[in-house]
């Protein structure tokens, strides 16, 4: 758990405020909203405690296990920042500090020079194995709701981040 324990939950303070404040605004947004933030707070926190003894963090990790998952052991930079859905300065950084650690390394594209590949090292390959290992014990670090709870909850989840274009439902 991250942080103190509060007395109260603030989040339906600040709704109860909101409403007094502005009416017919958005209250269930805005509490939604700010849970998903504050959830996303909690969970990190626990994560990076978690794969703290491997130094890495949750970010460290999803690269190392993308890479882990190829078929190959190894993805274009460009093609991990579109998985990850992050900017490719971030993924520099994080293969930067993946690389300083010796669990992958860069080479260049066979077919194209303008390309460069992240490898999983056989150093990385031991590190996700262990650390996967410690997150799926630790439940990762997810509080203990029922599984189907977390079950709607991605789905909920997936509803909220399919409306907002993050992907494409494919078809069923």
């Amino acid at each position: 758990m991250a942080g103190k324990t509060l007395s109260f939950d603030p989040i339906a303070e600040a709704s109860r405020q909101w409403e007094s404040h502005w009416g017919s605004a958005p209250v269930n947004a805005m509490a939604a909203a700010t849970s998903i933030m504050r959830c996303e707070q909690i969970l990190m926190s626990g994560l990076n405690e978690l794969l703290k003894p491997f130094d890495l963090t949750f970010p460290r990790y999803e690269v190392l296990m993308l890479l882990y998952l190829s078929r190959r052991g190894s993805l274009p930079l460009g093609k991990i920042g579109d998985r990850l859905q992050v900017h490719r300065t971030s993924v520099t950084g994080l293969v930067d500090r993946l690389e300083q650690q010796g669990l992958v390394h860069r080479v260049a594209h066979q077919r194209d020079r303008r390309t460069t590949l992240a490898s999983i090292t056989e150093s990385g390959r031991r590190v996700a194995e262990q650390a996967t290992r410690i997150l799926n014990e630790a439940h990762f670090a997810m509080p203990r709701i029922s599984e189907s709870a977390l079950a709607d909850l991605v789905t909920l989840l997936s509803e909220l981040r399919l409306a907002a274009g993050d992907f494409e439902r494919a078809d069923t």
